[in-house]
């Protein structure tokens, strides 16, 4: 990986599980945080979500654990929008630890009017922003799970 990371996180104490690594559900924490950055990056910040009642709502993810992540850790997670629809967004984050890839997510996000109850069409400014973000895709990106 050769860009500068999305977002860094420092392991926690308290998410190290009982086999002494990194326990599952704190990787899609970090993911849901990387989530968060780019969200707040495109304008779809807390501001946005008070003045619009639009947000993204992850629909389906798909998690890949690579390799265990010992206590203290840096990780270094790096975002991708592979797909941006009108009212979809498709991303994969990549979480990596001393170089060395450790985690993928691949995420189906919708943009939801919280309000109404249902999906709505991302603001052009922020569509604009998401279709410029686009690249192509991993090679884990669309897999089932085998």
């Amino acid at each position: 990986m050769s860009r500068e990371p999305d977002l860094r996180q420092r392991v926690r104490p308290e998410w190290i599980d009982y086999n002494g690594h990194l326990s599952e559900a704190y990787y899609v924490l970090v993911f849901g945080f990387a989530t968060d950055a780019l969200m707040e990056r495109v304008g779809m910040d807390r501001t946005y979500l008070r003045e619009t009642g639009c947000s993204l709502y992850t629909v389906e993810a798909h998690v890949r654990y690579l390799r265990e992540v010992p206590p203290d850790s840096e990780l270094l997670i790096t975002t991708r929008v592979v797909d941006a629809g009108a009212k979809k967004l498709r991303v994969c984050h990549e979480m990596v630890v001393d170089g060395e890839l450790v985690a993928t997510e691949e995420v189906l996000a919708l943009h939801v009017d919280g309000e109404q109850g249902r999906t709505a069409p991302f603001p052009q400014r922020i569509a604009d922003e998401l279709a410029a973000a686009v690249e192509p895709a991993p090679e884990y990106a669309g897999r089932s799970i085998g």
